[in-house]
Order: structure tokens, then C-alpha cells, then sequence
């Protein structure tokens, strides 16, 4: 996929943060960002697919915009850097967004929600902003595209040996098993949840049989 895609074509973001030349300049750096070589998941076909999702659930969100906004930095900055990506892609917003304009409530917000996505559980009740980005980034374990999702996170982690990631990885998949729900809106738990629940068994059934 690339920048033509409708989801985060020019005229999107310009709903979103203006088409000033500044504003357009800002987006033309985050697909450069989401298009680097190294990267295998976290691309522009997953800022896609997050953005389409949560048009799907947008009218479960209070600032819907906010929310596209945080979809297209929550990975801008991806070193395989748990925590530390997700910080430094909250600054990018915090620095970026201002030149485009946007009101600087709505930054704050962006940039807390991205900070969200570096660990899912600490969504406080009623936050209906992060319930949405969050359903809208795991949305992939519900989709049909599960095993190349599964597949590509795997060449993300090619430097890790073999037996690591099996343990690591069933270990991740063990946890999200776990929970009493894998989605937080009402929606998403209608459209994602049981495949999600059968593809992740069935990946963990893989890596333990």
C-alpha cells in the first residue's frame, strides 16, 4: 500500500489538520516515517487499516478527530523500542501539530493518546477517545489478515532467535487470552472479538505444539 490510499491520502489530512503548507509538509514526514525499510508491520498498510477501523467506530468517540490524529502518530517513530517509541511519537505530535494549526487541547490529547498505545491496560473507564484508538489497533486480530499480521511481526523480530520469540510471543497472546475482553467499545467486541479469540488461539497452539 501506499500514499494514494484514500484512508491517508492528502485531502484526509487536510480534514484533519489543514492543507497549509505546513500541515502538508508534516504528513509528507510521517509517510516517510510509516514507509521505512525496516519496518514490516507498523506501515502505511497498518496506518491504514487502523484509520479504517476506527471509522468504524466513530461514533463511539468524543473527539473522533483527535483520534484519526493519534492513529497517524501512534507509530510514527518505531524503533522496536517498546515505551520509548510511543514517547518519542507523542513529542513528534507535540512539536508537529501546533504548525498545522491544530488547537492545542486537541494536541495535548493526540499525544496522550499515543502514549495510550504503549500499554493497552492502563485505559482508565470512560475514556471513550482511547477505547476507540486502542479497539482500532488491535482490530488486526479480528481481521482476515491475521496470519500475515502474525507473520510480519515476526520479520519485525528477526534479530531475536527462534525459541525466545515462541516463549515471548505465546507469552503475549497467553495474557491477551487472559482478559475478560480484548476490545473495550461495545462495537468492536461485536465485530472483532470471537475471530480474534480463534486466531490467537490458534497462533498460540502453533508456537507451544
Amino acid at each position: 500500500m501506499d500514499s494514494s490510499d484514500v484512508r491517508i491520502s492528502a485531502a484526509r489530512w487536510a480534514g484533519l489538520a489543514g492543507g497549509s503548507p505546513a500541515a502538508l509538509a508534516v504528513r509528507a514526514e510521517l509517510v516517510a516515517r510509516w514507509s521505512e525499510p525496516h519496518r514490516r508491520y507498523h506501515t502505511l498498510t497498518h496506518l491504514a487499516a487502523v484509520l479504517a477501523a476506527t471509522d468504524r467506530l466513530a461514533t463511539e468517540a468524543e473527539d473522533v478527530t483527535a483520534v484519526r490524529l493519534a492513529a497517524w502518530f501512534h507509530d510514527a517513530v518505531y524503533d522496536g523500542r517498546p515505551g520509548s517509541d510511543e514517547e518519542r511519537s507523542a513529542q513528534l505530535a507535540q512539536s508537529a501539530l501546533p504548525r498545522c494549526g491544530v488547537p492545542a487541547g486537541r494536541v495535548a490529547e493526540v499525544a496522550r493518546l499515543v502514549r495510550l498505545t504503549a500499554a493497552h491496560d492502563t485505559l482508565r473507564p470512560g475514556d471513550r477517545n482511547g477505547a476507540v484508538l486502542c479497539d482500532a489497533d488491535l482490530a488486526v486480530l479480528g481481521s482476515p489478515g491475521y496470519d500475515d499480521y502474525a507473520a510480519a511481526i515476526r520479520q519485525e523480530y528477526a534479530h531475536v532467535p527462534d525459541e525466545l520469540f515462541r516463549q515471548g510471543r505465546a507469552e503475549v497472546l497467553r495474557r491477551l487470552l487472559a482478559t475478560p475482553s480484548l476490545f473495550r467499545t461495545a462495537l468492536a467486541r461485536e465485530l472483532w472479538e470471537a475471530p480474534a479469540r480463534a486466531s490467537m488461539t490458534a497462533e498460540l497452539t502453533r508456537l507451544t505444539g
